[in-house]
């Protein structure tokens, strides 16, 4: 989506909002012994209480109001009754709709104390997601978010996801360009526009460089060796005076 009117822009300064908050309290109340059915249910009271409409659901019948991925699930984790565990990696994945726009945002924590590994690679995560927004810029191809964000990961000994990608969102979930990878891939890039909005992710990863596909269709995502990923996400309007990170919030910029 190009933002063409203030009014757009303050429907997507909105749902980014809400989201955002629902990121924020579900990513806070991650400890020992709670559900991630706990933590679904309050992305679902804050997007009632706010008006909004779960994308996952709406949009591909996902079950449950947000993904939430644990450990070596890489992405589209379902909420159920597994207890998380001291230590468990968690990443809180919502997105969501009102009055027809969509907005995009995730984080990864750590249940109780994270170690070394956990915190460098939730450190790299962080850092490769701001280098990639910084990259998105009019008049530059897909391409350089991608080379940003994979540049963060080897210099300090990760790779990326070849395969998980961010994508243009706005009127819908995933629109043009609908493939923002993490690496430099050109084949395909697109040009990125003055007020253009993306759902700018990092996937780094320890080891695997691919997903492995359900062949039935289902959720969640792994790679073959059960590698650990930590994936952050903000939505981004990109502007020549600077971008503007919709999903931005005094906890997580």
């Amino acid at each position: 989506m190009i933002i063409k009117t203030e009014e757009e822009l303050q429907k997507m300064k909105e749902i980014s909002r809400i989201v955002a908050l629902a990121r924020d309290k579900m990513a806070a109340s991650v400890r020992p012994g709670i559900t991630t059915g706990d933590l679904d249910d309050i992305c679902r009271k804050v997007l009632e209480e706010n008006g909004a409409v779960s994308a996952p659901m709406s949009s591909y019948d996902f079950p449950g109001y947000s993904c939430i991925s644990v450990n070596e699930v890489c992405a589209h984790g379902v909420p159920s009754d597994y207890v998380i565990k001291d230590g468990d990696s968690v990443n809180v994945d919502v997105s969501s709709s009102k009055d027809g726009f969509f907005s995009d945002t995730g984080r990864t924590v750590t249940a109780g104390k994270p170690d070394l590994r956990q915190e460098d690679m939730q450190r790299v995560s962080m850092e490769a997601l701001y280098a990639g927004i910084k990259a998105a810029r009019p008049g530059t191809r897909t391409s350089s978010i991608g080379k940003a964000i994979f540049k963060k990961a080897v210099e300090n000994d990760y790779t990326v996801l070849m395969n998980l990608t961010g994508h243009g969102i706005g009127r819908a979930l995933h629109e043009d360009p609908h493939y923002i990878f993490n690496y430099n891939e050109r084949e395909g890039a697109e040009m990125i526009k003055e007020n253009m909005v993306l759902a700018i992710e990092t996937f780094i990863s320890d080891g695997d460089e691919w997903i492995e596909e359900n062949e039935d269709g289902s959720w969640p995502l792994y790679t073959e060796n059960r590698s650990q990923i930590v994936q952050f996400e903000h939505t981004v309007v990109v502007r020549k005076e600077g971008n503007l990170i919709l999903t931005s919030t005094e906890e997580f910029r």
